[in-house]
């Protein structure tokens, strides 16, 4: 999970898990949590890029996790918004590239294999930024190449509800009750609070609460979006052996080659 906040992108506007609680991230969902999940990307990645994938920029990389795997095949280039979140990820990913931007208005001048935005793409709480975040995504996939946009949730799918996890390394632990409800005001956003109890190494255990606002849009509007941008999207059932989930998909971008017809 990774964010992106309000226009003003203020320090206070920030979620405090990408903040001062970043160091605590790698306990919240581990980076070996994450096995599965990447070998599923990379799946299909190598099924749908027209030309070899060997190089991959992730847009809201966030700690690194998907990363810490695909960097074995992929060249990796990892973008995120969070100064602090970027420090977590170079102690996970110390060859991979590290960039601090803006998923909806960074460009670096060149262009990728593969492009992955995971559920950072759950923070694009407006149509006008989801947008914005294609056309990034668009503007660095190589001609033939790939684009992958992971949302926890469409419109038809979301469902409120609770989870809780965490883990624990050597005396220091996290848990959570994560908690996803859509306000009564809501057009097209959803609320998930977090609370977090934290153990310090000394024994001492403290509660905090945090707030992540994201975007909630029908499974067109993805599709529309994806291909507004200029690939040809494709959506795909989200598949991996750890997976509860029935019915979430994947959305991808195929980006044309000149020439070549669809």
């Amino acid at each position: 999970m990774n964010l992106l906040f309000g226009p003003e992108n203020s320090p206070e506007a920030q979620p405090r898990l990408y903040r001062d609680l970043a160091d605590w991230y790698p306990l919240l969902t581990p980076a070996g949590d994450y096995v599965e999940e990447a070998a599923f990307y990379q799946r299909l990645f190598v099924t749908h890029c027209r030309r070899p994938p060997r190089t991959l920029l992730d847009l809201g990389s966030g700690g690194g996790h998907n990363a810490a795997h695909l960097s074995a095949t992929l060249a990796c280039t990892l973008v995120d918004i969070a100064p602090a979140m970027l420090e977590v990820s170079r102690r996970l990913n110390p060859g991979c590239e590290h960039v601090q931007g803006d998923m909806r208005s960074i460009r670096l001048g060149r262009v990728f294999d593969c492009v992955l935005v995971h559920d950072a793409v759950c923070y694009m709480a407006s149509r006008a930024d989801l947008q914005s975040t294609m056309a990034t995504a668009f503007e660095h996939t190589a001609p033939g190449g790939v684009a992958l946009f992971q949302p926890d949730f469409v419109a038809e799918t979301f469902e409120p509800g609770t989870e809780t996890g965490g883990s624990d390394v050597g005396s220091r632990g996290l848990r959570f009750l994560e908690w996803r409800w859509i306000p009564e005001s809501s057009h097209e956003t959803y609320v998930t609070d977090m609370a977090y109890m934290l153990r310090s190494e000394g024994g001492a255990v403290e509660v905090i609460h945090d707030r992540h606002l994201m975007g909630l849009f029908p499974r067109t509007v993805w599709l529309e979006s994806i291909a507004a941008a200029g690939f040809e999207p494709l959506a795909v059932p989200f598949e991996h052996n750890s997976s509860s989930d029935t019915g979430h998909e994947v959305f991808l971008g195929m980006r044309p080659v000149p020439g070549e017809r669809g």
